[in-house]
């Protein structure tokens, strides 16, 4: 992986555990982008830009949350789970 996937990637494994996940950072990011839309700071353009990276970077949150907790479940290390490719957890079939 290399570029800015690559970077998202270690970015995600970095801050990804359990209670990360579950008070995600992307909540208050995005109500900080849609206010910078609503006073002229920013584009809507760039707002959905930046909107549709937080929603991969939050379902690779949940992927990873779902992993560990599977992990525990079944006795394993939920330490060994690692963030997945955003296009690969984008392509989940619910």
């Amino acid at each position: 992986m290399t570029g800015t996937a690559g970077r998202r990637h270690a970015r995600l494994g970095a801050w990804m555990t359990s209670r990360s996940c579950t008070a995600s950072p992307n909540r208050s990011t995005e109500h900080q982008l849609r206010t910078r839309v609503q006073h002229g700071q920013l584009d809507s353009t760039d707002e959905a830009d930046r909107l549709r990276n937080l929603e991969q970077e939050l379902d690779q949150c949940w992927d990873l949350l779902r992993q560990r907790r599977a992990a525990r479940e079944f006795g394993a290390d939920p330490e060994g789970a690692k963030p997945r490719p955003v296009g690969e957890v984008e392509g989940y079939v619910q």
